[in-house]
């Protein structure tokens, strides 16, 4: 962690022209800049970005307020594919967390180990479902990803790495499907545009006219999509 005045924040350094400055979904600061670039060139970015920062740092704040705590008992809601099923407890069944007849359904024995039950269907459906979206989204944009992993990514809902490979967020599997489409045609954009340029975005709306929609989603209802 970096400090500039009053604005605290983690650098990143590749092979790029310019720095990108974001709001991380922990409220965090990360800033992507050149690997030729002297600590005084990135700390002239932050200090020209400053207000816009504040902005963003507010909004996150705002966004998070609602942010959801969820308890591993009967009637807690927890979301798969943007709907909420209730929680069940039941004695036996033959894995520890399965969703039937409307709930979800844990084993009591598993009540103890749940957030990791939970993850653990999550990830488990992502890899059922987003490579099959990828493999779509790739057709149409005329592209091929690498491999295609789901996992805890922390802060980021996906991210795409130097050599193609795709990573995404397990959580991602709490978003309606249309969401998850988003996020897809998102990460297979950068496999042309590392950056979020307006080449970027103009590739993204040729896939997929109402993006900006489903960004603005994402924004609004990303907090609430945790464990």
């Amino acid at each position: 962690m970096r400090t500039y005045k009053d604005i605290e924040y983690n650098l990143t350094k590749r092979k790029r022209k310019t720095a990108s400055i974001y709001i991380e979904r922990d409220g965090s600061i990360s800033v992507l800049a050149p690997e030729s670039w002297s600590d005084l060139q990135i700390e002239e970015v932050l200090e020209h970005k400053r207000s816009w920062i504040y902005r963003g740092l507010a909004e996150w704040e705002d966004l998070n307020a609602t942010r959801v705590t969820r308890e591993f008992v009967s009637g807690e809601g927890f979301l798969y594919l943007g709907s909420t099923y209730r929680l069940h407890l039941v004695e036996e069944q033959e894995d520890p967390l399965m969703l039937k007849n409307g709930y979800f359904c844990l084993r009591s024995d598993s009540v103890d180990q749940a957030e990791s039950v939970f993850r653990q269907f999550y990830k488990k459906k992502g890899i059922t479902r987003i490579p099959d979206r990828v493999r779509y989204y790739e057709s149409k944009m005329g592209l091929s990803a690498g491999q295609i992993r789901i996992m805890d990514l922390k802060n980021r809902w996906a991210s795409c790495s130097k050599n193609g490979d795709l990573n995404f967020h397990w959580k991602c599997m709490m978003a309606p499907l249309r969401i998850i489409d988003y996020i897809v045609v998102h990460e297979l954009g950068h496999l042309v545009h590392a950056n979020h340029t307006n080449a970027f975005w103009d590739l993204v709306d040729k896939v997929m006219i109402d993006y900006n929609e489903r960004k603005e989603w994402l924004r609004l209802h990303g907090a609430g999509m945790g464990l």
